[in-house]
């Protein structure tokens, strides 16, 4: 049974990682291809641009929480390969769209079968121990971390040498092969859970009782305001190295570093950081990363070279590496075995949400305040997830201390 539930999560890393590094790949230049394309109805590039990356985060928003609570009732295996043969398709026809509104339909349909994530989240949380799922989770945050690192290197190489949607065929292979490793690899005894001998009710029911279990609320809240703050100074950040830089100097590729060494060092931390809450408790490690992300980010409002810049995300991407892994698994501590879809289904909804209202927040912020002010309110929300965790998230025993009572409990019966 150890070595199955172990065979799960591993082959889950690899598709996790491949899975986002099919998707990093297109990412850096997408604006770039819709003004490659054009408008077929007159709309302005900046417009569409905005549209390609906010539709396809509305429909996941949408999405998400329904297909996890499908999950619940035909097995998490299943949604993950509709993710990645669903995640194929649809990625490989944007290599042949005509304008860009094409492409910002396909990402809204994109948005709305994948999902790949959450999918792999919830099939992961089934399938290993209750007191593994800080160092599962963490592993899962190491494929992520490691695709989007690799990702935009990989899409900006495939661009330069074939153009932009030959990047859109080697995302849609990438996701094609995830899809069958988990296909033949992933061997899933599905059983839905029964609640209390009746059958499952709708899937407003499943939300409302996964949204009633005690912790579950604060988490997911804590889950919004980190990724809020993490994805808010993305779009602003060539634009921010750009104001540090001489004229001239090589500001994508720059950025593509700072980008890649705050992932790297998200991947160092997830890992470490999910099996030291299955220790000491994954409140305790929320905690300490959340507070080190609120107090590495205020210091970036000040810098004045690039170098500083640097050290500084690497800071935060490790501290949110750490917040990551520990909040997937206090998810699943908080909640009961056979609701793992609708868990992270909501989870992968709040996250989208993160996304689609980030642009909207640091836009006016940099409009009224400059570039410098989305770091300081990056700092203001890790502040806040850090108090939200410390007051509303309950405590739960670690897995070393439950073992050891366990172990004492039988040894007084024994007596």
């Amino acid at each position: 049974m150890a070595t199955n539930w172990k065979r799960t999560l591993y082959i889950m890393v690899f598709a996790q990682a491949m899975s986002t590094l099919g998707f990093s790949t297109i990412f850096p230049f997408l604006p770039l291809y819709v003004e490659d394309l054009g408008s077929s109805t007159g709309m302005g590039v900046e417009l569409l641009s905005g549209l390609v990356f906010s539709g396809q985060a509305i429909t996941m928003m949408i999405a998400a929480p329904i297909w996890g609570a499908l999950a619940d009732r035909h097995g998490r295996k299943l949604m993950v390969e509709r993710a990645t043969f669903g995640g194929a398709v649809i990625i490989a026809l944007m290599a042949f769209v005509r304008s860009g509104e094409e492409l910002v339909i396909l990402r809204a349909i994109q948005g709305m079968l994948t999902g790949i994530a959450s999918a792999g989240n919830a099939l992961v949380a089934a399938s290993v121990p209750r007191e593994r799922t800080g160092y599962a989770m963490g592993l899962m945050q190491v494929g992520m971390w490691s695709g989007i690192s690799i990702g935009p290197l990989v899409g900006g190489v495939a661009a330069d040498a074939f153009g932009f949607r030959a990047s859109f065929l080697v995302t849609g292979v990438l996701l094609l092969a995830a899809g069958i490793l988990v296909w033949r690899g992933v061997d899933e005894h599905f059983e839905p859970r029964v609640i209390t001998g009746e059958k499952r009710g709708s899937i407003l029911a499943d939300w409302r009782y996964v949204l009633s279990m005690p912790g579950v609320l604060p988490t997911y809240s804590t889950r919004f305001m980190a990724w809020l703050g993490r994805t808010m100074p993305t779009p602003f950040m060539p634009l921010f190295l750009q104001s540090l830089l001489p004229e001239g100097a090589q500001v994508a590729t720059l950025t593509g570093v700072i980008v890649a060494v705050s992932s790297v060092a998200g991947t160092i931390s997830a890992v470490y950081m999910g099996r030291l809450g299955d220790r000491i408790g994954h409140k305790r490690v929320l905690l300490a990363s959340a507070s080190a992300g609120a107090l590495f980010y205020f210091p970036q409002t000040f810098v004045t070279e690039t170098w500083q810049l640097l050290v500084l995300q690497a800071l935060t991407g490790f501290a949110a590496g750490g917040i990551m892994p520990v909040i997937s698994a206090l998810l699943a501590r908080y909640t009961l075995p056979g609701e793992e879809g609708a868990v992270y289904g909501l989870e992968n909804s709040i996250v989208s949400a993160s996304r689609a209202i980030a642009p909207m927040i640091g836009s006016p912020l940099v409009l009224w305040f400059g570039l410098r002010s989305v770091f300081t309110a990056t700092g203001v929300l890790f502040a806040i997830a850090t108090l939200f965790a410390l007051h509303w998230l309950p405590d739960l025993e670690s897995a070393h201390t439950r073992a050891a009572r366990e172990e004492r409990q039988a040894a007084a019966a024994g007596k």
